[in-house]
């Protein structure tokens, strides 16, 4: 089972010594986890993933080279056209120099390539759901997130029933996000143990591990990764 921890902002360095497999970092600025600046360098095995809301083409690809991304996260209402023009995007900057005198821009492009940006559409749920909006994602995305409905897109601190994804009809694996904490560490096991995470490819944690926002618990974290590992290694 792969962990993101989302939200980074204060001290992901520190974070990234536990060792995830995704560290994301928010690009929305109304979020009190904005993440601007220089990003810290991180070991090559951890996905750097943006989390965008709603926000241009431009914006997302340019955030994405500027911080050579591996993936991005899409949390707001992003249509699945929106989607495909930004996989052309990624594959345009992946695309082969016509100048052997390559400038700097496509020397930056070609770095890109080793990132091979993947696309996670973040789709929210209350009580109830209606799968049939997956359809026009899939051919669009890599992965699908699934979070809690609530104020905010994103770090509500609360759960959804995880019931309603028994009825997920797709192969395409998911990322389970959602006001997961260490009280939730019960529920979480018993749902990585049903049915209805056949196709749970990732666990996404954010508020419940902070003492201020974009301040990460490394001590609670600690706790988290060792509990998920032992049942899940």
């Amino acid at each position: 089972m792969k962990l993101k921890i989302c939200g980074m902002n204060h001290n992901p360095s520190e974070v990234a010594e536990l060792q995830p497999d995704y560290l994301g970092f928010i690009f929305w600025e109304p979020s009190a986890r904005y993440f601007s600046g220089d990003m810290p360098k991180l070991p090559d095995f951890i996905k750097k993933t943006g989390v965008f809301v709603d926000a241009s083409l431009e914006e997302v690809l340019e955030k994405t080279q500027q911080y050579q991304l591996n993936a991005v996260q899409l949390h707001g209402k992003e249509s699945a056209a929106y989607c495909k023009e930004l996989k052309e995007g990624f594959l345009s900057f992946r695309a082969p120099s016509r100048n052997l005198k390559e400038s700097k821009e496509n020397m930056v492009s070609t770095a890109l390539d080793l990132t091979n940006p993947k696309i996670i559409k973040v789709f929210s749920i209350k009580d109830d759901f209606d799968f049939g909006v997956l359809e026009p994602y899939e051919e669009v995305c890599d992965y699908f997130l699934f979070d809690t409905k609530g104020k905010l897109p994103g770090g509500n601190g609360y759960t959804f029933e995880w019931s309603v994804l028994e009825k997920y009809p797709s192969n395409k694996p998911y990322f389970l996000s959602g006001g997961i904490g260490l009280e939730s560490m019960l529920e979480l096991k018993e749902f990585l143990n049903s049915p209805a995470s056949k196709n749970c490819y990732a666990v996404d944690v954010n508020s419940k591990f902070e003492t201020a926002p974009g301040l990460k618990n490394i001590e609670d974290l600690k706790i988290f990764i060792e509990s998920l590992e032992g049942d899940h290694n």
